[in-house]
């Protein structure tokens, strides 16, 4: 079980993200915190394994918190969840080490598949190291050509994975989640599981398209790395 601190200034805003959390197999939130000096000492007396961080708190901004854990000797992870889009914002969460970085706002299934990504990872840290390839899959880097079935978060098979990714190495150009799902026969929510997947590994690229209205359109092109 994966314990999870989240802080979070917004009330309302923390209890959805409780309940997102909750409802993700493996994982539990543990506590909660309103800004940043009652997150480093939630994390002294909890000590959660994940803190799901948002950097626009009352006291102080997100980021500086991180180094505080560190010199108090908390190792936990840190997965940054927050409205900034500021590229100082980005560069710096990288700098501190965070495990994922999820813009607001987003839905239930944009953070389940970041968690169960975490979840995966987290488990090949803790596997035991033999040669450079289990490095490379602790770090999410140079992933075998066709996912293995360890690698994939739980919920999530092996041949859909397959399927999804023959349609993206098939596409001239990129694939939005909505036109994936047309061309393999599964729904919009699973192509974009599977797509967040490939993204957050290393293997397919996200880019923007901007509409007259609206969020962007997230849309993916697979990586021959």
């Amino acid at each position: 079980m994966i314990d999870v601190l989240i802080v979070e200034d917004d009330f309302m805003v923390a209890r959805i993200h409780r309940g997102f959390v909750n409802d993700v197999d493996g994982f539990r939130v543990i506590g909660t915190a309103n800004c940043g000096e009652q997150a480093i000492a939630a994390v002294g007396e909890l000590q959660p394994d994940l803190v799901l961080l948002d950097l626009y708190l009352p006291d102080m901004f997100g980021l500086e918190i991180i180094p505080r854990l560190r010199t108090a000797g908390h190792d936990c992870d840190v997965m940054v969840i927050s409205a900034a889009r500021e590229s100082e914002a980005v560069r710096g969460a990288v700098r501190q080490g965070v495990v994922d970085y999820l813009l607001k706002p987003f839905d239930a299934d944009d953070l389940r598949t970041r968690l169960e990504q975490y979840a995966a990872r987290r488990s090949n840290l803790y596997a035991a190291v033999s040669g450079q390839s289990d490095v490379d899959r602790a770090l999410a880097r140079g992933a075998a050509p066709t996912t293995a079935p360890a690698a994939l978060p739980k919920g999530m098979s092996v041949e859909t994975a397959e399927l999804i990714e023959r349609e993206l190495r098939a596409a001239d150009g990129s694939l939005s989640a909505a036109e994936c799902a047309a061309r393999s026969g599964v729904s919009r929510v699973s192509a974009r599981r599977y797509l967040e997947h490939f993204s957050v590994t290393g293997r397919a690229e996200v880019s923007l398209r901007y509409g007259q209205a609206g969020r962007p359109e997230r849309r993916y092109s697979w990586l021959d790395v």
